[in-house]
């Protein structure tokens, strides 16, 4: 197979830049994997003393947000241009936080997607459905629409460099995870609207993680499928089970 593994960790709102740089000290030696592109998607205060931190190693920096403007009276908000400065290489962008709480849209993130790649910025872009509507059997229908309204204006070109992360939002956090078949659905189906948008070559180039409560048991499992290229991992992220995951 030839797409690259990617497992990024999503350390969502935790850790101090003091706490960050103690915690990339500790995952440095069992990260280490020339094999797998590893991430680590930190919040915006902890971008430059974890870029420091990471330095030479295998480690790349990630953001877990941007805003879709170069520029401006944008309080609060972070610029693409800082973010790639600072030494950013990947940004998540419409993780179901950001969508759920702070009512981010499908076209929302079609911008920051766009921006993203105006500065060189892999996104890794995140979709999935919610409990009630796995239950009511439109999971399908819904992650094509956040796929197709999320790369409206994407290249074939730029589709291939970028990453997709589904996240069932009912496995996130939860302790609950797909089945590795659930999962290995999903992502080949996302593949497959990939294809239908770009064609077979994109569609193979892509890479799509899994995320949603990957744990050092659930890893190998999941790693293991045609169409699951890695994992965005929450909570175990921030520990050393990490090590672990990325070398599953």
């Amino acid at each position: 197979m030839g797409r690259r593994r990617i497992v990024a960790g999503n350390w969502k709102m935790n850790k101090t830049p003091t706490e960050a740089v103690a915690l990339v000290e500790e995952l440095k030696p069992l990260v280490k994997n020339d094999d797998v592109d590893v991430v680590f998607c930190v919040p915006a205060i902890d971008i430059i003393p974890v870029v420091e931190a990471a330095a030479g190693t295998n480690i790349k920096v990630g953001a877990e947000n941007m805003y879709f403007e170069d520029k401006g009276a944008y309080t609060g908000e972070t610029a693409p241009g800082m973010l790639v400065d600072a030494g950013v290489k990947y940004v998540i962008i419409g993780h179901s936080e950001r969508r759920e709480y702070f009512k981010e849209t499908n076209e929302d993130i079609n911008k920051k997607v766009l921006k993203a790649f105006e500065y060189d910025l892999i996104p890794i872009m995140c979709v999935g459905e919610s409990l009630d509507q796995r239950e009511q059997g439109i999971t399908m229908d819904f992650i094509r629409q956040q796929v197709k309204v999320g790369l409206l204006g994407v290249t074939a070109e730029q589709a291939a460099s970028m990453v997709i992360a589904y996240e069932p939002i009912w496995a996130i956090g939860t302790g609950k995870t797909a089945t590795t078949e659930q999962a290995q659905e999903v992502c080949a189906a996302i593949r497959v609207c990939i294809c239908e948008l770009y064609g077979e070559e994109t569609a193979e180039a892509i890479r799509i993680q899994y995320g949603g409560s990957v744990n050092t048991k659930t890893a190998s499992d999941l790693f293991a499928q045609a169409d699951i290229d890695g994992g965005l991992v929450g909570g175990a992220s921030l520990k050393a089970d990490f090590g672990a995951i990325v070398n599953a």
